[in-house]
């Protein structure tokens, strides 16, 4: 049975990713003002509350408008890319599938914003003092790096040498 469904089991992860993202986003949303700041760190982190409506680090932000469903598809196709790997993995492929399930929970945490807002909820500003900023980013964005970062690391992990081929 579990050869047949993969690692779709792991979309549990994807949900608890999706659910923190809209609880966060919500209570940003709904508790601070546009760019109104909290210390938590002082010099390096700070709430805040800031919209997206471009993809990462706001690239495309200042288009008309088309880029909110240009970037919905994306995210549409995206996600079934993923649910499909996960479903295709090998038992052996955990960390694998751990890493889809973050990008999988983290993609549809933003494309809940942008088919409701047209826009990403932003929230954690990360700084040094006051000379140099990271764009603000979410749950969503977090879970999606950490999961490409695993991704990665999967690629350069070593594989099992095959059997090797009988000589004759």
């Amino acid at each position: 049975m579990s050869a047949r469904f993969g690692k779709l089991g792991w979309v549990w992860l994807s949900v608890v990713v999706f659910v923190i993202d809209q609880i966060t986003k919500f209570w940003f949303d709904n508790n601070l003002q546009m760019y109104e700041r909290i210390t938590v760190i002082p010099q390096v982190l700070d709430w805040t509350l800031a919209y997206n409506t471009g993809a990462a680090f706001s690239f495309l932000a200042g288009a008309s408008g088309w880029q909110r469903w240009l970037f919905t598809l994306i995210a549409v196709v995206v996600s079934v890319v993923l649910v499909v790997w996960m479903k295709r993995l090998k038992p052996d492929e955990t960390w694998l599938a751990v890493g889809l399930a973050l990008v999988l929970g983290g993609a549809l945490g933003n494309l809940v914003d942008r088919v409701i807002f047209g826009h990403v909820v932003d929230f954690i500003l990360v700084h040094w003092q006051s000379s140099w900023y990271f764009p603000a980013f979410n749950i969503a964005d977090s879970a999606i790096t950490v999961g490409a970062v695993l991704l990665a690391l999967d690629m350069f992990k070593s594989k099992k040498p095959e059997e090797e081929v009988a000589r004759d």
